[in-house]
């Protein structure tokens, strides 16, 4: 398992949260996907064997969320 933590701008309305967490949460290989309202990132854990980090930042762009970081461990 690989973990991600990527940076967003800051986010207006708390239905944000559960927009990119369930959309996040649906895709194949994906563990876990949580935002962090206040501090404006979304920490994830995937099965890198059948998702990558720049498909979960690809996702969370086209949901209309600019990603300003990227940390993956």
């Amino acid at each position: 398992m690989k973990k991600a933590v990527f940076g967003l701008e800051p986010l207006s309305c708390p239905s944000c949260i559960k927009k990119i967490e369930s959309t996040l949460q649906k895709m194949e290989g994906m563990k876990e996907a949580k935002v962090l309202f206040h501090s404006n990132r979304v920490r994830t854990q995937f099965d890198e064997k059948l998702l990558q980090a720049d498909d979960i930042q690809e996702t969370i762009v086209k949901l209309g969320y600019p990603v300003t970081s990227q940390k993956i461990s």
